[in-house]
């Protein structure tokens, strides 16, 4: 059985989320393990904490996980250097 692409999945979403997700936001949508999850997410060099809200209920905090989106390549200019 092949192993899940969870960095690709998780990317897919969090550039779609411009207000970031939880780690159990993105277990649930993915379908994946919360552990699995924040393991991925600590290995990929394109998230990172955001922020942080509370939990509630005497829990902790959460981190909210966002993306990092490279902007585009520059232009190449039409006119040739003198």
């Amino acid at each position: 059985m092949s192993r899940p692409k969870w960095p690709s999945l998780i990317r897919d979403i969090l550039r779609k989320e411009e207000e970031g997700c939880t780690v159990a936001e993105l277990a649930d949508r993915i379908g994946a393990a919360k552990d699995s999850v924040l393991v991925a997410l600590k290995a990929m060099p394109d998230t990172y904490i955001d922020r942080w809200i509370e939990a509630g209920q005497q829990r902790p905090y959460e981190a909210i996980w966002s993306i990092v989106t490279p902007p585009e390549n520059c232009p190449k200019p039409t006119r040739k250097p003198k």
